[in-house]
């Protein structure tokens, strides 16, 4: 049973713009704090930014100002603007429960910066 879905990664020059989407099922979206995180190969998986259920956002110093987290009740979606990207935030974005919750975790989606 699919219950996180993710999308809109892709191959974005330095100072360019992607929006990530994730769809989750409505159980999952309607009880935790929702987050993105993101995975490059060899490093620690981060929690870049999260959002509660009433709309309280938080983000990783590193990407404060930059990226934007919101979500859709109709839609159960959470969606990650990012914006001014740079070739360090390359990596493989997942979107799962805050805190982590390795049963909720989907197949992610590679965001690569480079000109």
């Amino acid at each position: 049973q699919v219950q996180l879905v993710e999308s809109g990664g892709g191959l974005v020059q330095p100072g360019g713009s992607l929006r990530l989407s994730c769809a989750a099922s409505r159980v999952i979206y309607s009880i935790y704090p929702m987050g993105w995180y993101r995975q490059a190969p060899g490093k620690q998986r981060e929690l870049v930014a999260s959002v509660t259920r009433v709309g309280v956002t938080d983000y990783a110093e590193s990407v404060k100002g930059r990226f934007t987290i919101s979500r859709d009740n109709a839609r159960s979606t959470v969606y990650l603007q990012m914006n001014s990207l740079k070739p360090e935030d390359t990596a493989v974005y997942h979107c799962s429960t805050v805190p982590y919750r390795p049963e909720y975790w989907g197949q992610g989606t590679q965001v690569t910066v480079s000109s």
